[in-house]
């Protein structure tokens, strides 16, 4: 695959390799440490319930590394990619930067 900007996958048709239409890429989640692709939603993930959100997760998303194919439509192995990224990640609260003006504000430095 080559370069792209991740605007382009917007709405971009999802096929397995067997020809079957999975839907339209929604939203792309990344992972900001590593500077990667981790899935392709095809719906929103804002849901009413955690669990619900969680079935969306599982249901309407698609492994980045799945990917075989990314043209004019995205190509996905039907082959199940078995890993601990499967489940939702759970937000983290993360501490404020050290330069930031929280930091200062809420340890007085």
């Amino acid at each position: 695959m080559g370069l792209m900007k991740v605007s382009q996958l917007m709405g971009m048709d999802i096929f397995t390799d067997n020809a079957v239409p999975m839907g339209k890429v929604y939203d792309v989640i990344i992972d900001l440490q590593k500077g990667e692709i981790v899935r392709l939603t095809m719906e929103p993930i804002s849901a009413s319930s955690k669990e619900e959100a969680k079935k969306v997760f599982k249901e309407r998303t698609v492994m980045y590394r799945s990917v075989k194919a990314v043209d004019r439509i995205i190509l996905v192995s039907n082959t199940p990619i078995s890993d601990v990224e499967e489940a939702a990640p759970e937000p983290t609260e993360q501490k404020p930067l050290p330069y930031s003006h929280k930091y200062r504000r809420s340890f007085g430095k």
